[in-house]
């Protein structure tokens, strides 16, 4: 397991420094011939080890393959093998492989075999692994800018619910649109969106769509609207800021990565107005919708509407 773990932290090290060198463009999983019981385990570990790169054509090299009649009998048992994993579809070759001369006795001995078949397996597949591990690479970058964006989507929404429950006798726009801003900022640094004026013009766009009453209003309603609801103010405010916030948030990550991805760019602010127009409002009422059905909303605990809403991130 030790060696599963610096694997893939050393893959992971790699691709966040930058190392364009240590991609990985063909996988070998190396196994003993001379312990086939093992086999499962040591390729399940190895696929464990090199999961950052799914798409990577892969070459099982059966190592001290000394007895041919075993050969045939090992190479069934790794198709069996990768039969039950994910990673079958990456399998582009088995090959039994002596290293280095084996001496039996004075008289006998095994010769050196698979080397060059080997080779030039690897040689060929080189062409399909790199275009793979540029995609297992780009995917493994979006995911992780994925979990940092929802880190802050959690941290703005959770804020948002406190502030918004704080009976204080200013207006919740007033405190939540610095919230609402800092998050729109927050998720664009993730996604490597540039501060400049056509970014600036962009977010501010996003801003001012995301802060109108337009969506409050139509998130309190549907609270109003729904039978046996009979909360507390603050409450109410505090699921309506954190289902607002909430909606922004994933409304943002949508659109970054679009930009992020070369499907969009920062200066169609038309195609922005249309994705607010048909996600934002949309996204808030769907949280509304999950909110007010939970137990724990009906019971007008805040402490229980922080869960919640922490539930509700981690859908």
């Amino acid at each position: 397991m030790r060696a599963v773990n610096a694997v893939k932290k050393w893959s992971k090290t790699a691709v966040k420094e930058g190392r364009e060198n240590s991609d990985i463009n063909v996988i070998w999983f190396c196994v003993e011939g001379t312990s086939s019981k093992l086999f499962p385990e040591a390729i399940k570990s190895l696929s464990k080890a090199t999961s950052m790169y799914p798409s990577v054509p892969i070459i099982v090299v059966i190592t001290k393959s000394y007895s041919k009649p075993e050969r045939e009998k090992n190479i069934h048992m790794v198709e069996e093998v990768f039969g039950k994993l994910k990673s079958s579809k990456n399998l582009k070759g088995i090959i039994p492989v002596v290293a280095l001369i084996y001496e039996i006795d004075e008289e006998q001995f095994v010769a050196q075999e698979g080397i060059t078949e080997l080779i030039d397996m690897t040689y060929d597949l080189i062409p399909e692994g790199m275009q793979a591990a540029k995609k297992d690479i780009e995917a493994f970058k979006l995911n992780r800018k994925r979990s940092f964006a929802q880190t802050a989507i959690a941290t703005f929404t959770l804020s948002a619910v406190a502030i918004a429950a704080i009976p204080i006798p200013l207006s919740d726009a007033v405190l939540l649109t610095p919230l609402e801003s800092g998050e729109i900022n927050a998720i664009a640094k993730i996604y490597g969106i540039k501060i400049d004026k056509n970014s600036k013009r962009f977010i501010a766009s996003l801003v001012e769509a995301g802060t109108v009453v337009v969506a409050a209003k139509a998130a309190i309603n549907a609270l109003k609207a729904i039978p046996a609801i009979n909360l507390a103010a603050s409450v109410i405010n505090a699921a309506v800021a954190g289902a607002i916030v909430l909606g922004i948030g994933e409304v943002c990550v949508y659109i970054y990565e679009q930009i992020y991805l070369g499907i969009k760019s920062i200066d169609d602010v038309d195609w922005l107005n249309k994705v607010i127009e048909s996600k934002l409002n949309k996204q808030i009422i769907e949280k509304i919708n999950m909110i007010v059905t939970d137990e724990d909303f009906r019971n007008g605990n805040i402490t229980n509407l922080k869960k919640l809403f922490t539930k509700l991130l981690s859908r």
